[in-house]
């Protein structure tokens, strides 16, 4: 008896991707902000990057193939909640690595950037879905932001979502990486081939404060948390 809302959950989960991504390229193509991802609920990691703000320097929508490739395996989501130490993928997903390292450090330029600031100090995680993931990385903070550039995918086969807490892009469909990312908390074999995984949660320690953030009472119309769960900055090891 229990089976078959198991299997419709799954179903409207992957249509809700699909519905979502539609809608997004849509948005994107005139400039205007997506938000099928996050101001509908559908249960999808996803971002529209559009182009750079104005006033942002010309190298802002060069991204990550720009500069010199990050070899980095480690670094730390320092939040409000607690750290999150992750284990990074540079071989199998260089590009994306590269440009969350870059992202995180200020050292790859994004759209209204000021001093070479990092872009994820100070965001928060927006998106937030018991038994799914937790979404942050926008500079907008409700799933509309990005740095002002898209990338392609890095879709490594020995990558998939069949356990939980691994680090991936959110995107709003193929090539449209931007600075969004997600940590899942349970296997989701259906984001397999969707979304590049370029590392993973590094410790218990870690995976208790993912667990926490996803626990975290969320407003059921956006699943974007009633309190802000902050990521204060990311440090590169």
């Amino acid at each position: 008896m229990n089976r078959f809302p198991r299997h419709l959950a799954t179903a409207l989960l992957c249509l809700g991707l699909l519905t979502a991504c539609g809608s997004e390229s849509d948005d994107s193509s005139d400039g205007s902000s997506d938000t099928g991802s996050e101001a509908t609920a559908s249960d999808s990691p996803q971002e529209t990057a559009g182009s750079p703000e104005d006033g942002a320097t010309a190298e802002a929508s060069a991204g990550p193939a720009s500069v010199e490739p990050s070899d980095a395996t480690s670094a730390v989501i320092h939040t409000s909640e607690g750290d999150i130490a992750l284990t990074l993928f540079p071989e199998q997903a260089p590009l994306t690595v590269t440009n969350f390292v870059g992202l995180a450090d200020g050292s790859l330029p994004w759209a209204g950037q000021q001093d070479g600031e990092p872009l994820y100090n100070g965001t928060i995680f927006h998106r937030v879905i018991d038994g799914f993931m937790i979404q942050g990385g926008d500079p907008n903070g409700d799933g509309t932001g990005g740095p002002g550039y898209q990338f392609q995918n890095e879709n490594d086969p020995d990558l998939t979502f069949d356990e939980p807490y691994l680090l991936a892009m959110a995107n709003a469909g193929p090539d449209t990486n931007g600075s969004q990312f997600f940590i899942t908390v349970a296997p989701q074999p259906h984001l397999d081939g969707g979304y590049t995984i370029f590392g993973e949660v590094a410790d218990e320690e870690s995976k208790a404060v993912v667990d926490a953030i996803a626990a975290t009472e969320t407003d059921p119309a956006t699943d974007r948390p009633l309190e802000d769960i902050v990521i204060e900055s990311i440090s590169v090891e």
